[in-house]
């Protein structure tokens, strides 16, 4: 069982993709927003996983990743989009392997990669 943080603006995904994950057995917090996400992370580091959409108001998922992989060098980060070439261009220069789940996508994919990433 790993911790999980989701940052979705999009509630109708952030609720399918907690359900998801807590039915797979893992302890999930979900936020609206990068800027929760990441006050979420500053008062608990202790998250394995990091589900971030990359398009969302205020601070978006590749600013939140780069910030929380700062705060906490052993956090996995998993972005989910329509958007996936955004994921892997010059934004992202840190990142040598970035993981993106397109949307759309099943449930059991959405587990297979989170259950991959989080055993590597």
């Amino acid at each position: 069982m790993a911790k999980i943080l989701i940052a979705e603006d999009d509630s109708s995904m952030r609720q399918f993709l907690a359900m998801a994950l807590k039915r797979a057995g893992h302890d999930v917090e979900s936020c609206e927003d990068g800027l929760s996400a990441l006050t979420a992370l500053e008062k608990d580091n202790d998250f394995d996983l990091l589900l971030a959409d990359i398009v969302m108001p205020g601070m978006d998922g590749i600013e939140l990743s780069q910030k929380a992989t700062d705060a906490c060098n052993s956090l996995k980060v998993m972005f989910i989009t329509g958007f996936a070439a955004v994921a892997l261009g010059q934004r992202n220069p840190e990142h040598k392997e970035t993981h993106v789940l397109s949307k759309p996508f099943h449930l059991k994919e959405l587990v297979d990669q989170v259950e991959d990433l989080l055993a590597a």
